[in-house]
């Protein structure tokens, strides 16, 4: 996610990770986790901030029926558990990586506190990512709450072109090539596969959308 990773074009991985600041280097490792691996659960202790280095996490929740629900997908260079910075004592989520090889630098919270107080354009751009993530889940929840179905995979094509997409030159397409299964997808927005899979293939015969597996082509632009 281009906003996350370059914040007023500053790395956030590169600034923040410990290893960076001689200071913390020799205490601080990276922790690696396989497929289905849990990196908290909901009602752990709050009291880390983790960056990906390798891999992909999913933030979610479960709700009083046992049913998933997937809050957000992240990927290399981003960051998760900012709460615990806020003063969140718990979790309110879980975090699981979905690869084998998902590589994480923790950050106890009182040093990543240190860190913000001792660097100041750190600390706008941190705060200024905590404010992009929540506005993000925000309009999340407004689709989810006040749009249908198509509508809403329709505001996901674009969410993952503005994300993930690169112009095609020899056609003008938008090549999008992206981290999510059809499962994923399914309950980003709140609908079923057999569901997505209609709609996806609706937006293809309408002309929108050519797709297999994770590489999604914009032959124009979804409204």
């Amino acid at each position: 996610m281009k906003e996350i990773w370059y914040i007023e074009n500053i790395n956030l991985f590169r600034i923040l990770c410990p290893h960076k600041y001689p200071k913390y280097k020799d205490a601080h490792g990276f922790d690696s986790y396989k497929k289905e691996d849990y990196i908290y659960f909901k009602e752990d202790a709050a009291n880390k901030v983790y960056l990906i280095d390798k891999g992909k996490v999913k933030l979610g929740y479960y709700t009083e029926d046992g049913e998933e629900v997937i809050k957000s997908i992240l990927s290399k260079g981003e960051v998760f558990g900012e709460k615990a910075v806020l003063g969140a004592e718990k979790r309110n989520e879980f975090a699981q990586s979905l690869d084998n090889s998902t590589t994480i630098c923790p950050i106890p919270v009182n040093t990543l506190q240190t860190v913000i107080r001792d660097n100041a354009k750190f600390s706008v751009s941190f705060y200024k990512f905590i404010n992009f993530r929540i506005r993000k889940l925000e309009r999340r929840l407004e689709i989810l709450l006040f749009k249908n179905s198509k509508t809403r995979l329709q505001e996901f094509i674009n969410e993952l072109s503005d994300d993930y997409g690169y112009c095609c030159d020899e056609t003008g397409d938008i090549v999008v090539n992206h981290p999510y299964t059809q499962k994923d997808i399914a309950s980003l927005i709140g609908t079923s596969r057999p569901t997505l899979n209609i709609l996806m293939n609706e937006l293809k015969e309408e002309g929108n959308i050519k797709f297999q597996q994770k590489n999604l082509r914009i032959l124009k632009k979804i409204s």
